[in-house]
């Protein structure tokens, strides 16, 4: 079941609520009000959107707002829960045969399972069940890389359009240099347009393509073990011997998350 991540609005806020405290800090509300710059936001913030738009087809384009959103959306797998499922589902096989899996297999929230039991039912050989269900996984794998895509470009042209706005704002500078009066405006256009760049690369758009990467990494990790674990089923496994196998997952997982406290620990 999916539900509202609070990590990505609470990370996105805290950046913004450090940075303005920095500049409080430093130069009150003066300094505020000189942050806000319209000639730097149309730069960047017009530039990257003209180069999403050369970029990406219209289809393409009307995905975006439905991939970022699932950067605020999270999903709790209960691997043991699915474990269970599948040694449940082992165990009826082993005593009423594969057609009883039919019965009751609706109950089942999961369609990705319930295809696999159903191809198990129908006799199709344990490597043609394998093969189809991981041309499943690609395929997802292939459509998030793709909704993914728009976002990860936008992280790239927007510190890009950030230094094309403070090449403009220098160019402004360096032609008008004989009326001091014009020089900070033009200043403010240089280096706010690489702030503005900078800030929605690396506060926004970067770190949601690399959440949903990693969404998708975990949706791959879970497909997994459902193809293992039909293939346990299929095959006749038996449930103490299925559950000592995909319980297998649960320690590879937990190895990767220390692996990585340790890294971050490093």
């Amino acid at each position: 079941m999916k539900k509202f991540d609070f990590l990505t609005p609470i990370g996105i806020v805290l950046g913004l609520v450090v940075m303005l405290l920095a500049v409080l800090t430093n130069a009150g509300i003066s300094g505020l009000v000189f942050m806000l710059d319209i000639a730097s936001i149309l730069i960047v913030f017009g530039g990257f959107i003209a180069a999403i738009i050369i970029t990406f087809s219209l289809v393409e384009l009307k995905t975006m707002p439905r991939v970022m959103r699932e950067a605020f959306r999270s999903e709790d797998h209960d691997l043991q829960k699915l474990i269970n499922t599948f040694v449940d589902l082992s165990g009826k096989a082993r005593r009423e045969g594969l057609l009883a899996l039919e019965v009751g297999l609706d109950e089942v929230e999961d369609p990705f399972i319930r295809k696999g039991v159903l191809l198990a039912v129908d006799g199709v050989e344990p490597d043609i069940i394998k093969d189809i269900m991981m041309a499943e996984v690609v395929a997802m794998e292939e459509r998030h890389r793709k909704g993914r895509a728009v976002i990860e470009k936008a992280g790239e042209y927007a510190p890009a359009w950030g230094m094309i706005g403070t090449l403009i704002g220098l160019v402004l500078m360096l032609q008008n240099l004989n009326d001091p009066s014009t020089l900070g405006p033009n200043m403010a256009v240089a280096l706010l347009t690489t702030l503005y760049g900078s800030l929605l690369a690396n506060l926004v758009f970067i770190p949601m393509a690399t959440k949903l990467a990693n969404k998708t990494d975990q949706e791959v990790f879970i497909k997994q073990i459902i193809i293992e674990g039909v293939i346990g089923v299929q095959s006749g496994q038996n449930p103490k011997i299925l559950e000592e196998k995909l319980s297998a997952f649960t320690s590879e997982k937990q190895n990767k998350v220390e692996l990585g406290d340790e890294n971050d620990a490093a």
